[in-house]
């Protein structure tokens, strides 16, 4: 479905879950003449597809992985052409992606129901490609009879690989939950040698002013340059793990103003105008925003907005009025935590915009790619570490 509404790039699926906001399920039964749905299995219909008869040709060109087409003619014969890529989106494709993820989630909750009836076990941790649907996970509690879920941070395949150590080495050495355990900033960090030289020679001819604060005078410029209408390129300490940023490699920017999409997507997104940007909200008010009060601090879960909050922060509502929360916890990012905490002060909203620092590109690593991107691209305020730096003209 995701190469049939015309996104070919692999791993374009987390745009169809975006898409599905904008359109109602009106394909749902269609999809039903496509694969078959039990209550605790799914069967392709295989002549609706061809995959298992192409499946060798599926090969790396530069880095991307290309694939052939995988569904069969008899497909278009069910639920109409093929977009293609250069097509403009339709009311017919958002239906389309929105009868999609109401298969999906028809089909997880099954699943999760049947084993839940098998085990009696009312915690669920699940992980797999799947898990990054966040739409789905954040309706799981009232689809089923679980009571707990986790899903770690990076649950594709880079999470499985590094779950295989874990599970060795406790078996080597026994089980030793570190003060980190918990923790997602796991990648590299940078020093300030190494980062100073970088911005004096990448940035000594750039109309900027750089100055150095510590983390207190950081939280409290930064949030109200945000509560002005300026976009903040973040990067902090040690990078996230996993395909979320988690406000150390994040842009961010103020919820409250309507146009602020517009704004991201000129300023350095350039990206599909339906796909939404992120609310990062102190961990503490949840309850007062978002009618579940769970917490979400990897980013992995879509909940529902009060109705009473949704025009106070429209640039991080989806169109069905729900948000995927990152929830922030002092202990977890106490940088970020006090960033959002002054925010709030200044504007009585504890949630700020988050989306990954980059420009359709991988998330931003070190510190000279955050210099590139913000050279590049028209970000108002780059930070990185104790480093403020913000364009003093117009470059």
């Amino acid at each position: 479905m995701t190469q049939h509404l015309g996104f070919n790039n692999y791993g374009d699926e987390y745009k169809v879950m975006g898409l599905s906001a904008y359109g109602k399920p009106k394909y749902f039964e269609d999809l039903k003449k496509i694969i078959n749905v039990k209550e605790d299995i799914f069967e392709l219909n295989l002549r609706n597809f061809t995959h298992q008869n192409n499946f060798s040709n599926y090969v790396s060109v530069d880095g991307n992985i290309k694939y052939p087409k995988i569904f069969s003619p008899n497909v278009v014969k069910i639920i109409g052409n093929q977009r293609l890529q250069d097509h403009k989106i339709n009311e017919h494709h958002a239906d389309l992606a929105a009868s999609t993820q109401k298969m999906y989630e028809h089909i997880f909750y099954n699943t999760l129901n049947h084993l839940q009836k098998i085990t009696k076990n009312e915690n669920l941790c699940f992980a797999g490609g799947c898990a990054m649907n966040s739409k789905a996970n954040g309706s799981i509690l009232e689809n089923t009879n679980y009571k707990k879920i986790y899903i770690p941070p990076s649950p594709g395949d880079s999470g499985g690989s590094v779950g295989s150590a874990l599970y060795h080495n406790s078996k080597l050495k026994g089980f030793n939950k570190s003060k980190n355990f918990y923790s997602v900033y796991l990648g590299p960090s940078y020093d300030y040698k190494y980062t100073k030289d970088l911005i004096n020679t990448h940035l000594k001819n750039y109309k900027c002013e750089i100055s150095n604060l510590n983390k207190i005078e950081l939280a409290d410029i930064c949030a109200r340059k945000i509560s002005e209408g300026n976009v903040i390129g973040w990067f902090q300490s040690r990078m996230e793990w996993g395909p979320r940023a988690l406000g150390n490699r994040s842009i961010l920017a103020d919820p409250r103003n309507k146009n602020m999409k517009d704004i991201l997507n000129l300023k350095t997104k350039k990206r599909e105008s339906f796909r939404p940007f992120a609310p990062s909200i102190l961990v503490e008010e949840v309850e007062n925003w978002f009618e579940e009060n769970h917490q979400s601090h990897f980013m992995q879960n879509v909940y529902k907005f009060q109705k009473d909050k949704v025009d106070l922060i429209p640039a991080v509502v989806h169109l069905d009025f729900t948000g995927r929360l990152q929830t922030v916890s002092r202990e977890l990012n106490p940088t970020y935590y006090d960033l959002i905490k002054n925010f709030y002060k200044i504007t009585k909203i504890p949630i700020i915009l988050n989306t990954s620092f980059n420009e359709n590109e991988p998330i931003v690593c070190n510190p000279l790619e955050a210099i590139n991107c913000f050279k590049r691209t028209k970000i108002d305020i780059l930070v990185i570490d104790d480093f403020y730096i913000q364009r003093s003209v117009k470059n």
